[in-house]
């Protein structure tokens, strides 16, 4: 990842909506969830929802598919594990006596039916 890509990801995630957004994006895994689950969750009025999801997507961290009426949104994981590799690519000089360890990648839970 290029640092103005990391910059660009990392101003849409410092905004406590977007951030919450994203979070619960990540916590429901590759299922995602639906527009209307997020505002039920968040309490955030359609306009701005859909305002913080613009930015997100923008950035690409959030990726959607419209499902007949409905819009589901996803986290994207290959954006988020590139930029948490990114931001750990030089931890502690490569040092692992330092007390720092490689990056792990995040994977989607699958949502139990």
């Amino acid at each position: 990842m290029k640092s103005t890509d990391a910059l660009t990801c990392l101003s849409a995630l410092a905004q406590e909506h977007r951030l919450n957004l994203y979070r619960l994006l990540v916590q429901a895994g590759e299922e995602g969830m639906a527009v209307g689950e997020l505002a039920a969750a968040t309490g955030l009025a359609g306009a701005t929802l859909t305002n913080h999801l613009h930015i997100l997507r923008r950035a690409g961290m959030v990726g959607d598919e419209r499902r007949g009426r409905v819009i589901q949104c996803r986290a994207n994981y290959p954006q988020m594990n590139a930029l948490l590799g990114f931001l750990t690519e030089n931890c502690c000089a490569g040092s692992a006596a330092a007390g720092c360890a490689p990056a792990t990648t995040c994977q989607p839970a699958r949502r139990k039916r």
